[in-house]
C-alpha cells in the first residue's frame, strides 16, 4: 500500500515541513493562553461533578466565580487546591461551597507553594490514573474478546433519547457494527456548558453527557460479551466544551471521539482562537486515554467541489497530523477524515475517488483513516444510493481504510431506521469479504490517470500549505482557503472565554499529562515553577 502510487517523496516532505511550521507557530500562541473550557476540564479531572440548585454545572460555577473576581488567569486549580488545603476539603466540596455562596476562593489565605504543588500533583495523578485504568480495561477486553477487522464498520444512532439509543446501538452491534456513534443533539456544540445526567429530549441526536456515555458504554459491553467482540463507542467532543467532553469520554471509556478545531471553526462558527486552544488540551486527554480521534475534512466537500478542492482536504490532514503530534497523540490514533463525494455522474469519478483514497493511505500509513460515505450527491433514489455506497465500500477495502462510516440508502431523507443500518452493514460485509485482498493484487499504471491525479492533488496541497505557512493559519481561515468558508479571528462563538495565562498560572493536570504522553514542559512552566512560588 505504501508505494502503489509513485508519489514524489520530496513533495510529501515539503508538505510536512510546512504543516510543522504552521502548527509550531500556533503552538506558541496556544501556550500563553487558556480558556474557560480548559479550566472547567481541570476541575472535572480533579473530581468536580454535579450541578447547583439551579442546574448549573459545578465546574461552570467555580470558573464563573473566578472570572467575576478577575482571578482566573492563575488557573482554577490554583484557587481550588488552595482552598482544599486550607480547609481540609476535596475539590468537590470546595465547588459545592462556592455554589452555596459560603466560600469566596480569592479571599482564602494562601498556602505555601510546596504544599500546593504536592496536593495538586496528588489530585492530578488520581484523575489520570482513573483514565489509565479505563485504557487498560479496553485493552484487556479486546485481548479476551477480539474485535472486528478493519475497516471498522461504523454506524450512527440519533434518536434523542439515550435509552432508545442504547436499544438501537445494541441492535446495530448485533448486526455487525464495530463502532456505534451517538450523534449529538443539534446545537450542543454551541452551548458553553455540558448538560448533566441522562437525557431524553435531544433534537436530531442525543445530548453528550457523562451519564449518557456511561449508559451507552454499559449497553455495548453487554453485547460485546454476548458476541465475543469488543464494540467501540464514539461521540463528539468538538465544540465549546471540547476538552470537557474529551475528559468525560476518557472517564467513561469511550473509544473514538470527533475532535477537530477546524471543523468547529468552519461549520459551527466557533471562534478560531478559542477552539484551537481547547483542541490542544483535549487531544492530550484523548491521546493518553487511547481514544482514536476523528477529524472533519470530509465536511469540506459538502461546501466545496470534491474534484477542485481535493487538495484542501489533504492540506488539512497534514495540519491536523501536526497538531495531534504536538498534543502527544500518536499516528495510530489519528482518524484523519476524507470522503467519497465526487459527483457520480462525472466520467471516471470512481477512478478519482480511488486515487484520493490510495494517496491518503500512502501518505498517512499508520493512521486509521476515517472514510465518509456519499452524502452531497444522494438524491433519494434508494437503489442508486445503495450502489453509490457499494462503490464507496469497494474503494475502502481496496485501499485499506481504517474506519468506514457506512452510507445509508436513505441518506438525506431521514434518520436511519434499524433496517437501513442492517442493509448498510450487509452491503459492506459482502464487499469487504469478497474483495478482502483485491487491492494487494492490483498495481496502478506508472504515469497513468490515477498517479497523475494523486500527484496533482499533492502538488496543490504543498503549494497551499506553503502559502498558509507564510500568512499564518488565522489569516488563511479568514480568507476562506479551507472549504470555501471565511471566518473572522475575532468573530464566532466563544472568544470571551479566552484569556492570557498569568505569570503564576497553575495547571497540574497539564503538567502531569505532558509528562505521561512524553511532551516537554511549557517554557513558561519552567520559568515560573508551574506558577507557584513559596510564600
Amino acid at each position: 500500500m505504501r508505494d502503489k502510487l509513485r508519489l514524489d517523496p520530496a513533495q510529501i516532505a515539503r508538505a510536512r515541513t510546512a504543516a510543522t511550521r504552521i502548527a509550531t507557530d500556533l503552538d506558541s500562541f496556544i501556550a500563553k493562553r487558556t480558556t474557560v473550557a480548559v479550566e472547567r476540564t481541570v476541575l472535572r479531572l480533579m473530581g468536580v461533578d454535579g450541578v447547583d440548585s439551579e442546574g448549573v454545572p459545578l465546574p461552570n460555577v467555580v470558573v464563573d466565580h473566578l472570572l467575576q473576581k478577575g482571578e482566573l488567569e492563575k488557573g482554577a486549580a490554583f484557587w481550588t487546591v488552595n482552598a482544599g488545603v486550607q480547609y481540609g476539603l476535596t475539590p468537590q466540596q470546595v465547588a459545592e461551597r462556592v455554589a452555596s455562596g459560603s466560600l469566596d476562593l480569592t479571599s482564602v489565605s494562601r498556602s505555601d507553594g510546596e504544599t500546593l504543588r504536592r496536593e495538586g500533583n496528588r489530585l492530578a495523578v488520581a484523575g489520570l490514573n482513573r483514565i489509565a485504568a479505563n485504557r487498560k480495561e479496553r485493552e484487556d477486553r479486546i485481548r479476551r474478546w477480539g474485535e472486528g477487522r478493519k475497516p471498522y464498520l461504523y454506524v450512527i444512532v440519533a434518536t434523542g433519547d439515550i435509552y432508545e439509543d442504547v436499544i438501537q446501538g445494541k441492535s446495530a452491534a448485533r448486526q455487525g457494527a464495530d463502532i456505534v456513534a451517538v450523534i449529538r443533539s443539534t446545537g450542543q456544540s454551541l452551548i458553553d456548558y455540558v448538560p448533566f445526567g441522562a437525557t431524553r429530549e435531544g433534537f436530531g441526536g442525543t445530548y453528550a453527557t457523562q451519564e449518557n456515555f456511561r449508559l451507552m458504554r454499559k449497553g455495548l459491553d453487554e453485547v460485546g460479551e454476548e458476541e465475543g467482540r469488543y464494540i467501540r463507542l464514539c461521540n463528539y467532543c468538538s465544540g465549546l466544551c471540547m476538552p470537557e467532553i474529551a475528559a468525560m469520554g476518557a472517564m467513561e471509556r469511550l473509544d473514538v471521539m470527533l475532535n477537530d478545531a477546524l471543523y468547529g471553526i468552519l461549520f459551527r462558527d466557533i471562534n478560531m482562537q478559542r477552539t484551537l486552544i481547547d483542541q490542544a488540551f483535549s487531544r492530550m486527554i484523548n491521546g493518553y486515554a487511547g481514544i482514536m480521534i476523528n477529524t472533519g475534512e470530509d465536511n469540506y466537500l459538502t461546501t466545496a467541489d470534491a474534484v477542485e478542492a481535493a487538495h484542501t482536504v489533504l492540506a488539512s490532514q497534514f495540519i491536523n497530523e501536526q497538531f495531534a503530534l504536538r498534543s502527544g497523540l500518536p499516528p495510530e490514533q489519528m482518524g484523519l477524515g476524507h470522503a467519497f463525494e465526487i459527483n457520480p455522474d462525472l466520467e471516471d469519478g470512481f477512478l478519482l475517488e480511488l486515487a484520493q483514497a490510495q494517496m491518503a493511505r500512502q501518505i498517512f500509513p499508520e493512521a486509521p483513516l476515517k472514510y465518509m460515505p456519499p452524502t452531497k450527491h444522494m438524491t433519494g433514489n434508494i437503489f442508486k444510493g445503495h450502489l453509490q455506497d457499494a462503490m464507496f465500500n469497494l474503494v475502502s477495502i481496496m485501499t485499506g481504510q481504517g474506519v468506514q462510516l457506512l452510507g445509508m440508502m436513505t441518506e438525506a431523507m431521514h434518520t436511519p431506521h434499524i433496517h437501513d443500518r442492517k442493509l448498510a452493514i450487509e452491503n459492506a460485509q459482502y464487499i469487504f469479504n469478497n474483495a478482502r485482498h483485491l487491492g494487494e493484487e492490483i498495481m496502478f499504471r506508472p504515469g497513468g490517470r490515477m498517479e497523475q491525479r494523486a500527484q496533482e492533488v499533492l502538488n496543490r496541497a504543498v503549494a497551499m500549505l506553503e502559502d498558509v505557512e507564510k500568512i499564518g493559519l488565522f489569516t488563511a481561515l479568514e480568507r476562506g482557503m479551507l472549504a470555501d468558508v471565511k471566518r473572522s479571528r475575532t468573530g464566532g462563538k466563544g472568544l470571551s472565554g479566552v484569556l492570557e495565562k498569568g505569570q503564576d498560572y497553575y495547571n497540574p493536570l497539564e503538567t502531569e499529562l505532558r509528562k505521561r504522553v512524553g511532551l516537554p514542559r511549557r517554557e513558561e512552566e519552567q520559568a515560573h515553577g508551574c506558577g507557584l512560588e513559596t510564600d
